[in-house]
């Protein structure tokens, strides 16, 4: 490998400050950045292991003296320092959050928790952040320009329809604010300070994105999107399931929206005063023309391309098209008019990690490339049972009951192989120590001497619609929960599958009951009463990020179980081992996929029914000692 001097490495380090409206120099730095990506990584955990030596959970491990950081110290570490999930480091966190030093893990000040949409005893995880992460992700956002400016001429030519929302936080018992990751970006004065960027002017007045209450503040920021229709030059949320849950909005308050631009008046129930005083500002006179246009297109028969039709100088849409967003890519591309759908970057409540050089691919192809200098990459690699290192088509098609790792062969970032899987484990300038992620991902190449990964599927989740990962054991805990409301009547539970229904917005879970009676009751007895509160049952033992979304949020409709006729499932055994699964190693999977699969189930229901209460949820739910 060409070894460039530590001395480049080390200038890109902290997050270096370029002019996002520089263009070559944001490229530049990408390929310096890629090209040094092994002294990078090095002096990465250098810095990190050099900062916090003296953190109660380092030196709970080994003493550390780095005079010179070298191989010799990258091998201690890696010998001493043991692979965690959260459940291991959980300690620390409440320790902090409680009101002990953040030395506990961070030479640096802990200023808030970013609360993970994965589930820890079913409440959000809570990562530690800093005031120099909220840097280095700023450094990331202005990397993300560059790369789309490479591909698509002109995006400084107009404005970008970007739905973006706050979401609840609290504050810990040491004062400490606990929130979602973006949450805290937006409230943050690198967001609400940012430096002009004629790349990046959104037509959402901040104020209406810091509006707490998610209804209006939708509201508001479509109605400022359809007012500058003419100069937007691309739409999107963050997550696919946002961005459609925007467009459903929109089907729902079209003849509202457009009756407020048609006399230039923000609707009454707009009560929040920075919202509504942004908006007018924007809103201006009455319009009548440009309300006849939307409602010409809002009232046409189909909305299929209504994104075009509405935006015509839109290049593209942007939003998370891959893991568990991929399901909504058919609908995506029914409301686009053909746009592209693009997928720029790769993130989590842990780190920032990568982001897609090739954003105009396909989005079943999209693939991003780790920056080096965001944390300290390391990776757990993925095997099958039998001790072969699985393939990308296997990774799909696999379990992780059927997974192994081997922690002895784990690898660093410009160590990974060409089309193997791995499980990714950070490092970061926060208080993460060989942190695993329980992301799963796939090598597709390499940009200069930094890998690209294919996201393959989150660990254990089956079961998400929105920023919900429900996993088997968060559904086999609710079903049995729910199942008691049936035994006393007669009937027991043999059999249950799911699967996430996103035809319509918003996706809602469907779970499947086979069930059988004691006695002489049958299916068609089953009280409508006792199922919805089965319904509301699951729901209610579902965890804290589920009941969020689904009370808070609005983005996860009701759950619904279907009632299936008895020996459904022994049919759907069958369907499976017609299509190559070995009848011994044969199990009931609790989440399917396969179209084929759910039509079968369908063709057997005898009984639908939905939850009618919205589940109890507060924010966050979080516990701490007191």
């Amino acid at each position: 490998m060409n070894k460039q001097p530590v001395t480049l490495a080390r200038m890109l380090l902290p997050p270096p400050h370029y002019d996002p409206n520089d263009n070559e120099a944001g490229m530049k730095l990408l390929e310096d950045l890629t090209t040094n990506a092994y002294q990078i990584q090095l002096q990465v955990l250098k810095e990190i292991l050099t900062r916090n030596a003296k953190t109660e959970y380092l030196k709970g491990y080994f003493n550390l003296n780095i005079g010179h950081f070298d191989v010799d110290v990258l091998q201690v570490f890696k010998k001493n320092v043991p692979v965690v999930n959260y459940e291991d480091i959980k300690p620390y966190i409440e320790r902090i959050a409680n009101g002990e030093p953040s030395d506990i893990i961070s030479a640096q000040p802990i200023t808030e928790f970013l609360t993970s949409s994965g589930t820890s005893g079913g409440q959000p995880k809570m990562m530690p952040s800093t005031d120099e992460d909220l840097e280095r992700k700023t450094f990331f956002y202005n990397m993300l320009i560059p790369v789309m400016n490479k591909y698509v001429d002109d995006l400084d030519k107009g404005k970008a329809m970007y739905l973006l929302f706050v979401k609840p936080e609290i504050r810990t018992p040491s004062g400490l604010m606990a929130r979602p990751v973006l949450t805290s970006y937006y409230k943050s004065n690198s967001f609400r300070n940012r430096p002009f960027n004629r790349y990046n002017v959104y037509t959402s007045p901040d104020e209406t994105i810091l509006c707490p209450d998610s209804k209006q503040s939708m509201y508001c920021q479509l109605l400022c999107g359809l007012v500058q229709r003419d100069e937007v030059l691309r739409v999107g949320a963050v997550f696919a399931s946002a961005f459609l849950r925007a467009i459903k909005f929109l089907e729902d308050y079209w003849k509202e929206l457009c009756s407020n631009i048609r006399i230039g008046h923000v609707s009454d129930w707009i009560t929040d005063p920075s919202c509504r005083n942004a908006v007018s500002l924007i809103l201006g006179r009455a319009n009548q023309d440009l309300a006849n246009l939307i409602e010409n297109e809002c009232g046409g028969e189909s909305w299929e391309g209504i994104i075009k039709k509405i935006w015509p100088r839109t290049k593209y849409i942007e939003v998370i098209v891959t893991g568990s967003m991929a399901q909504y890519i058919p609908i995506l591309e029914f409301y686009s008019g053909g746009l592209p759908l693009v997928s720029t970057m790769y993130a989590s409540s842990e780190c920032y990690f990568g982001i897609n050089f090739k954003p105009l691919c396909k989005p079943s192809d999209v693939s991003y490339t780790l920056l080096p200098n965001m944390a300290y990459f390391e990776f757990l690699p993925v095997e099958k049972s039998n001790g072969e290192l699985t393939q990308e088509f296997q990774c799909n098609g696999i379990s992780d009951q059927d997974c192994q790792h081997d922690e002895t062969e784990i690898v660093d970032l410009t160590n990974v192989k060409l089309g193997h899987c791995y499980e990714l484990v950070v490092t970061t300038f926060t208080g993460l120590y060989r942190y695993r992620v329980g992301d799963i991902l796939m090598v597709t190449g390499f940009h200069n001497n930094a890998p690209q990964f294919w996201f393959v599927h989150r660990k254990n989740v089956i079961l998400s619609i929105d920023t919900d990962k429900t996993n088997e054991e968060d559904l086999l805990k609710a079903v049995t929960e729910a199942k008691l409301l049936i035994e006393p009547l007669g009937f027991l539970l043999t059999e249950y599958t799911a699967y996430a229904d996103t035809c319509s917005i918003p996706g809602h879970y469907v779970v499947f009951w086979e069930l059988k009676s004691k006695g002489s009751n049958n299916l068609s007895e089953l009280d409508t009463d006792i199922m919805e509160q089965c319904c509301s049952r699951v729901e209610e033992s579902l965890d804290s990020v589920y009941r969020r979304c689904r009370k808070k949020d609005n983005s996860i409709g009701p759950l619904e179980i279907r009632v299936v006729k008895d020996g459904t499932f022994d049919a759907l055994m069958d369907f499976s081992v017609s299509q190559g699964s070995s009848v011994n190693q044969y199990k009931t999977p609790r989440c399917i996929k396969s179209e084929e699969a759910i039509n079968l189930l369908d063709s057997k229901v005898v009984g639908r029914f939905f939850s009618k209460r919205v589940p109890s949820w507060e924010p966050f739910g979080i516990t701490v000692n007191k």
